[in-house]
């Protein structure tokens, strides 16, 4: 059985989704052979680059404009249709890989390739089952296209925003966004502490930006380095060197213990070993964070889809936000004095969490494999 995936580098989630995939596959089925595409790499460097790079810059330099596309792209409108035509003409691109892998299921992770995949097949250009999985908790009208055979989404609370939209039910899999393995390993709390060689007794509060750092990271690590506040610190950068450097900086001015790792895959760790996580809501990191059960307090979230996926947590008591990193302490320290908030908060996320995401995927891709054969 040959598996293609096409996913889309913008950010970091959508390719770590489509290569826990890959790699579940790898180590538990031998006559599965999976094949991960960057959809817009494949048909161009160049556009690639103009893609990925306005995307970036409309984040970091437009939010509002990005958000105000993101809300309007939710409706049939000119944007829609331009993308409708653009996709068109490029999925023709994506039949030429499709011809040559020949494979047996398509995945999309994103969901530009995803139309394509689904122009195609409304064409009869190709006749392949073609499974989606959406990465964020939020099931935008982007990630709904025709001929999709299989909608895998981040939980049973999203079943009525798709059959709403037209999706039948009996195509929808609630079983969450794939997490590595690795998140399923418990590691003890004082275990893990040990290893990354921090106090046993003094709360550990994590800061994460995403794979690319975003967000007022700087800000918030600073405020809590030189509160009073009796906590370690574990911060993540991503692939922001620059904000990496800005950081051991402060760092070398903080009398608390404090360690910064760039991107890295030791997330089940560091994890593991904190009380409390400060982050943008990224999909990933949501489920990720759901499963390892760790408060969560939000912050930088990039307007559409993560302004989305903060709803979910903030409408399901899984996390509190802040808006002025100036609350950071405060909200902190009320947190950890407020056992019980912790303990509820804690518990709704081992409700909502779904561990076994990856398995019951790739099972539900054999049993649709063997059913069309």
């Amino acid at each position: 059985m040959t598996i293609l995936i096409f996913s889309v580098s913008a950010g970091k989630g959508h390719n770590k989704a489509s290569e826990t995939i890959k790699s579940y596959f790898e180590k538990h089925y031998s006559n599965v052979k999976v094949i991960i595409i960057d959809a817009l790499k494949y048909i161009g460097p160049s556009f690639d680059k103009i893609v990925i790079g306005s995307y970036l810059i409309a984040l970091s330099k437009k939010p509002i404009i990005y958000d105000k596309l993101y809300y309007y792209s939710e409706y049939k409108n000119g944007i829609t249709v331009f993308t409708n035509k653009l996709n068109t003409l490029l999925s023709v691109k994506l039949k030429k890989v499709i011809n040559n892998v020949k494979p047996d299921v398509i995945i999309c992770t994103h969901p530009f390739p995803l139309e394509m995949i689904s122009i195609l097949k409304e064409k009869s250009k190709i006749n392949i089952p073609l499974c989606t999985i959406i990465t964020d908790y939020a099931p935008h009208t982007l990630w709904l296209y025709d001929n999709v055979d299989m909608y895998i989404i981040p939980n049973e609370d999203f079943i009525n925003d798709l059959t709403q939209k037209g999706i039948s039910k009996d195509i929808i899999y609630p079983y969450g966004i794939p997490i590595s393995e690795e998140f399923l390993k418990p590691i003890d709390k004082i275990k893990a502490r040990k290893e990354l060689k921090l106090d046993e007794d003094a709360a550990i509060v994590l800061i994460m930006g995403g794979g690319l750092g975003m967000g007022n990271i700087k800000s918030i690590f600073e405020k809590i380095a030189f509160s009073s506040l009796n906590v370690q610190i574990i911060v993540c950068t991503g692939l922001n060197n620059k904000l990496k450097n800005q950081l051991e900086k402060i760092k070398s001015s903080s009398n608390k213990k404090i360690l910064i790792y760039e991107y890295t895959d030791n997330v089940n760790l560091l994890m593991s070993a904190s009380d409390i996580l400060i982050t943008k809501p990224g999909g990933l990191t949501i489920a990720e964070a759901l499963i390892k059960n760790i408060p969560i307090i939000i912050t930088s979230a990039i307007p559409g889809q993560e302004e989305r996926n903060s709803n979910y947590l903030l409408n399901n008591g899984m996390a509190v936000r802040i808006r002025k990193s100036s609350n950071i302490v405060s909200i902190v320290n009320c947190l950890m004095k407020n056992k019980n908030k912790l303990n509820s908060m804690k518990e709704i996320e081992k409700e909502k969490a779904k561990p076994n995401a990856v398995e019951d995927i790739c099972k539900l891709l054999m049993k649709y494999k063997k059913t069309c054969d």
